[in-house]
C-alpha cells in the first residue's frame, strides 16, 4: 500500500485528510510545521507528502526544498484550498509533481497519491491548463520567467536575501551555510542573469517583485 505523510497547518483538515484516506493508502503521520514536516519526512520516507501550499514558515514550497536537499527522490503532491496560478506554479517549479484542490473526494485524492507514486504528473482539471501555459509561455511574466528558472531554489533563495539588504555573513548564518557557500551562489546568479554587482540583482529582483 501507498505510504504517504500529510502536511498542513490546521488540525482539523489533517484529521479529515487522514480519515478520508484511511484504509486506501497507509497514512504515515501529519504534521503542521515546515519543520516538523521536514522532521517527519526524512525520518519515515513516505511514497508520498501531502502538503498544502500556504504555511507559515515559507509553506509546502520550503518543505519541498529543505526536504529535496537530503531526500532528492521525494515525491510530493500539493493539496491547497488555492487555485492561483502563482501557487500552482511555485510549488511545482519548487518540485511538486502535482497539484490539488482541497474540493477533491478521499478516493480521488488517494488515486492521486499513488499516481504521484508511480510517477505521473497529477493535477486537478482547470489547474492543468496552468501548467501548460507556464510551459507555453502563456502566463504574465510574474508566473514564468526564463530567466528565474536559470535559477536553482537555492540560488533563488539567496537573491532574495540580497534583494532585502542582508550582508553575505548574514544570509550564511540564517540558511545555514557558510559565507563561501553564499559568494558561490551569488556569482553564479551574477553570471546566469548577466548582471554585474549586488545592486542590479536587488533591483532585478524588485523589479520582478521577488520581495515584499
Amino acid at each position: 500500500m501507498t505510504s504517504v505523510v500529510i502536511v498542513d497547518d490546521h488540525q482539523l483538515f489533517r484529521s479529515g485528510v487522514r480519515a478520508e484516506l484511511d484504509g486506501l493508502v497507509d497514512v504515515l503521520g501529519d504534521a503542521a510545521t515546515v519543520e516538523d514536516a521536514v522532521r517527519l519526512v526524512l525520518e519515515a520516507e513516505p511514497d508520498v507528502v501531502v502538503l498544502d501550499v500556504q504555511m507559515p514558515g515559507g509553506g509546502g514550497v520550503e518543505v519541498i526544498r529543505q526536504v529535496a536537499e537530503r531526500r532528492p527522490a521525494q515525491r510530493f503532491l500539493a493539496l491547497s484550498v488555492s487555485d492561483a496560478p502563482e501557487d500552482v506554479i511555485a510549488v511545482i517549479r519548487a518540485g511538486a509533481r502535482g497539484y490539488v484542490t482541497k474540493t477533491i473526494s478521499g478516493p480521488e485524492l488517494a488515486d492521486a497519491v499513488r499516481r504521484v507514486a508511480d510517477g505521473d504528473a497529477v493535477f486537478s482539471p482547470r489547474l492543468a491548463g496552468f501548467v501548460l501555459d507556464a510551459f507555453a509561455g502563456g502566463l504574465p511574466a510574474q508566473a514564468v520567467d526564463p530567466q528565474l528558472d536559470q535559477l536553482s531554489p537555492r540560488e533563488r533563495e539567496v537573491l532574495r536575501h540580497i534583494a532585502r539588504g542582508y550582508m553575505y555573513k548574514e544570509i550564511a548564518q540564517r540558511l545555514s551555510i557558510s559565507t563561501k557557500t553564499v559568494e558561490a551562489h551569488v556569482s553564479a546568479v551574477l553570471r546566469k542573469l548577466q548582471l554585474s554587482n549586488r545592486h542590479e540583482l536587488s533591483r532585478w529582483a524588485v523589479e520582478r517583485r521577488l520581495v515584499d
